[in-house]
């Protein structure tokens, strides 16, 4: 199996740098938990460039106001080829982790479900010459 293709994409910082703030790279779901520990994957830094791969799953999580009382805000992106992110949802308040629960399960099923053939092309394909890449489409017809 090829390593998956990088893009560069720049992670934001959802709420106050003083306070909690994370985001992850989400590969599974426990659905049996609706906490913030079902989510899966491994952790990226916020508010910077991170190198992430095309139509990765990001769930960024951040924190406003007090310690005692915290504004919660999370945001569901999906990294594009283009190296731009879209926007899937969010959610705010204590709830969050069980309102975008169903939405990340959804586009990591879409993930697997997509055959190859169906997939949109990336920035992978710019190494080929043109007369390659045509040699390989008369190559499958």
């Amino acid at each position: 199996m090829d390593p998956p293709i990088l893009v560069a994409v720049d992670v934001p910082l959802v709420g106050d740098e003083r306070r909690k703030n994370w985001a992850k790279i989400v590969t599974n779901v426990d659905e049996t938990l609706t906490s913030g520990w079902a989510f899966e994957g491994d952790f990226i830094a916020t508010g910077g460039i991170q190198d992430v791969p095309i139509g990765s799953v990001l769930m960024i999580y951040g924190e406003r106001g007090s310690a005692n009382n915290p504004q919660i805000e999370a945001r569901l992106l999906k990294v594009n080829s283009d190296a731009t992110m879209s926007h899937i949802s969010s959610a705010k308040g204590r709830a969050w982790a069980r309102t975008l629960r169903d939405d990340v399960v959804r586009l990591l099923a879409d993930e697997d479900q997509a055959p190859d053939a169906e997939r949109p092309w990336g920035p992978e394909l710019l190494v080929y010459s043109n007369d390659a890449l045509e040699e390989e489409l008369r190559r499958r017809e």
